[in-house]
């Protein structure tokens, strides 16, 4: 499905600006945030002129057409996407600041590159290393932090760095991974789940009959992450993202999305087996007033001689381990680095970008 200017009216420049990644109405003003993680409201005058309440009812009615939904109190959300846009609408019944619209971009782009990363301080070039070794070593890697921090813009950057023969199978709700644009050529199959069809659950039991070395899983929000951590113990490898404010909280913040308490007392083992790498993402605001993302935590977990624990790297963007554990250096070395915090993929990226 595809929107053109006639939808979008007085917001089509907001939707067509490449700087910008979500735009945001409250039901009276317009915030808008940036490529920059600056976030910032539009002229209110522009809103009061032009997002009238005529405009925002005509919308709506259009996205629930295209997508043959109704729209009231009784269904007070409405959702669509395009090819590189998701739309969300809120009744106002329920969003009581009145009617709400959030435009979210997805553009089949990788926005953090290794050069930007190491310019604006996103890591040091040390731990971007590590990390890109960590793939290469077929680690299951985690991205946390609160919505809207950069946690798929993570699994984007870091997946590339899989060898093109090894398929991967995207795990999604609404595609913005988009692994196979962002990397042509490479072996890849793409699930999009719905909770009426085929569900999380479902996806990734499928997707072990079609033969995956990785599973990208957009989300672990519920029981799915059952499945996505038996189908790691498995071999097969992967990435996911989820919503929390510190690695060293994940194994708990997984256990407690199981349905029930058996579960959970079967699982503690296993998840600390079956995870690999933690990684916090935060944002900050310089005394220059620049906002940027950066990597405030890095962990391993380890499940070792019947103890679970958990080695962090980095913390509050330092990185306070200088000898990895002997459990994570023996992987390293499986695979053929002896220097985990040297990546020759991270240098040939760099050289390439000069």
């Amino acid at each position: 499905m595809e929107l053109g200017k006639e939808y979008f009216g007085p917001l089509w420049k907001y939707v067509t600006n490449q700087d910008i990644t979500d735009i945001d109405y409250n039901g009276s003003e317009l915030w808008v945030t940036n490529v920059y993680n600056e976030r910032y409201k539009v002229n209110q005058q522009y809103v009061e002129e032009n997002i009238t309440a005529s405009f925002v009812e005509q919308f709506t009615q259009r996205i629930a057409n295209v997508v043959s939904k109704q729209f009231n109190k009784r269904n007070p959300e409405l959702e669509a996407e395009t090819s590189e846009l998701r739309v969300t609408i809120l009744h106002e019944s329920v969003a009581k600041s009145g009617r709400t619209i959030s435009i979210r971009k997805t553009p089949p782009v990788i926005r953090l590159t290794a050069k930007k990363a190491l310019e604006e301080g996103f890591c040091t070039k040390e731990i971007l290393a590590l990390l890109i070794n960590c793939v290469e070593s077929h680690m299951n890697l985690t991205f946390c932090g609160m919505p809207g921090i950069g946690k798929t813009e993570c699994v984007k950057f870091f997946s590339q760095f899989i060898p093109a023969h090894e398929r991967v199978i995207t795990i999604e709700d609404t595609l913005e991974i988009r692994y196979s644009k962002t990397n042509p050529g490479k072996d890849c199959v793409e699930l999009k789940v719905s909770e009426d069809t085929f569900g999380y659950a479902d996806a990734i039991k499928s997707c072990l009959r079609l033969n995956p070395k990785w599973i990208m899983l957009s989300e672990a929000r519920s029981k799915e992450v059952k499945y996505l951590l038996e189908s790691w113990s498995t071999g097969v490898r992967g990435m996911t993202t989820l919503h929390t404010d510190d690695v060293r909280n994940v194994p708990d913040r997984i256990l407690n999305m199981l349905e029930n308490r058996s579960d959970a007392d079967r699982m503690e083992n296993d998840i600390y087996q079956a995870l690999d790498v933690g990684v916090l993402v935060r944002k900050k605001t310089d005394e220059d007033g620049v906002t940027r993302r950066y990597i405030d935590q890095m962990c391993f977990y380890i499940r070792e001689k019947g103890k679970n624990t958990v080695e962090m790297v980095v913390f509050d963007g330092k990185c306070i381990l200088q000898k990895l554990p002997d459990s994570i250096q023996h992987v390293f070395h499986r695979s053929g680095i002896e220097n985990a915090f040297y990546s020759d993929l991270l240098e040939e990226v760099l050289g390439g970008a000069e």
